[in-house]
Formats: structure tokens, C-alpha cells, sequence
């Protein structure tokens, strides 16, 4: 659907294709986030500060569509040093072997209402699994420098444990200190690429 460059708000139904070409993520005014619970009674949330991707997006066929992500595992923040120092240790994500993570689409499924369903392989360390994410487009439009942006969110759920990431600790009440469940949140913006270049 075409999107109105001064609002950022829905013009007209139909197609996608104001918003075909390749894009770039832009790491600064975007977020690649997790939650998970902790303790049986809270949720830690944390984040990635390191990663970069490429959207390549066709407007009259979405679903041709591609993305591919990759995450610096070392860049992990949870705001408490020396928690992120043991989730980039080798109980986990052990960063000084396995840097990076990477997600690569496989297929892409429109479902409605800017709505769609992104499934990939996510490898995380020498593990390499699919995985389905849904996608909302958020809108688009061109910013103050004249780089037009696309803006989504995204979410999944996942079992760490898949991955290999098991470790953990038995409470004293009974249950464990983490979650085998992991939530997985994105909020991303991306410039397409002849725009930066033109900019630049």
C-alpha cells in the first residue's frame, strides 16, 4: 500500500510497490530485544547494542521478499555487567567462539492489515534452526536527510534450549532460575540503500 511521506499515514490500498528496493538497517533507531522469565516472577529484558541487516523488499510481490540479520552475541546488554558477562560466557551464547548469530528469511506470507508472517533459519553458535516471526509494517516515508525509511516490528517466541543454551539453576521453592522460553522483539528502521548512497 502507498503511504503518505508527510504523515506517515495510510493513502490508498492496494500494492506495495512504492516501497520496493533494497534497504539497509539502521542500528541506531533500531532495537533487537528479549525477554525472559527469571526466577518464576519476573521477566529480564535485554538487548543487542551490535547488528546489522539488508531488506530486499518487492512491493508488487511481497512475498519475494527477503531479510538477513546478523547479531554481535558479545554486544548483548542487559544492564547489569556481570549478568551479560555470563550470558556471552560459554553457559550461553559463548561469544569468544560464536560472534555472531544470523537469521536468514526463507519465505514471507502475507496475512493481512500490513500484517505478515517472516520464516527463516536462526543460527545461534553451530545450531541452525527455522523459525517464524510476525511482522508489522509500521510505515514509511522519507526522514529529515531525505532517505526514505521503512519501519516494522516484529515477534517470536523460542525455546533457548533448542539452540543448546541450557544452562540453568534449581530454586530452592521448587522450578528453575530461567526460562526455557524466550521472547524475541524487533523494532527496526531501515533507509533504502540508493537513497543513503545518494546522501552520503
Amino acid at each position: 500500500m502507498l503511504r503518505n511521506d508527510t504523515n506517515n499515514t495510510l493513502t490508498e490500498a492496494g500494492p506495495y510497490d512504492a516501497l520496493t528496493g533494497a534497504y539497509v538497517i539502521d542500528p541506531v533507531h533500531s532495537t533487537i530485544g528479549f525477554s525472559v522469565r527469571h526466577a518464576m516472577v519476573s521477566n529480564v529484558r535485554g538487548k543487542f547494542d551490535a547488528f546489522e541487516g539488508l531488506l530486499t523488499i518487492d512491493g508488487s510481490r511481497p512475498e519475494r521478499s527477503e531479510a538477513y540479520v546478523s547479531v554481535q552475541t558479545q554486544s548483548l546488554n542487559t544492564g547489569i555487567r556481570d549478568r551479560d558477562a555470563h550470558l556471552t560466557g560459554p553457559d550461553f551464547f559463548d561469544s569468544a567462539t560464536f560472534p555472531l548469530m544470523a537469521f536468514r528469511s526463507t519465505r514471507i506470507v502475507p496475512v493481512g492489515d500490513d500484517v505478515f508472517r517472516l520464516a527463516g533459519n536462526l543460527r545461534i553458535k553451530d545450531v541452525e534452526l527455522p523459525v517464524e516471526l510476525e511482522i508489522t509494517l509500521g510505515g514509511a516515508g522519507q526522514d529529515s536527510y531525505g532517505q526514505h525509511r521503512i519501519g516494522f516490528e516484529g515477534r517470536a517466541t523460542l525455546q533457548r534450549s533448542d539452540w543448546g543454551l541450557t544452562w540453568n539453576a534449581a530454586l530452592e521453592t521448587g522450578g528453575l532460575l530461567i526460562s526455557d522460553k524466550v521472547t524475541l522483539t524487533l523494532d527496526i528502521s531501515a533507509v533504502r540503500q540508493e537513497q543513503a548512497q545518494a546522501a552520503a
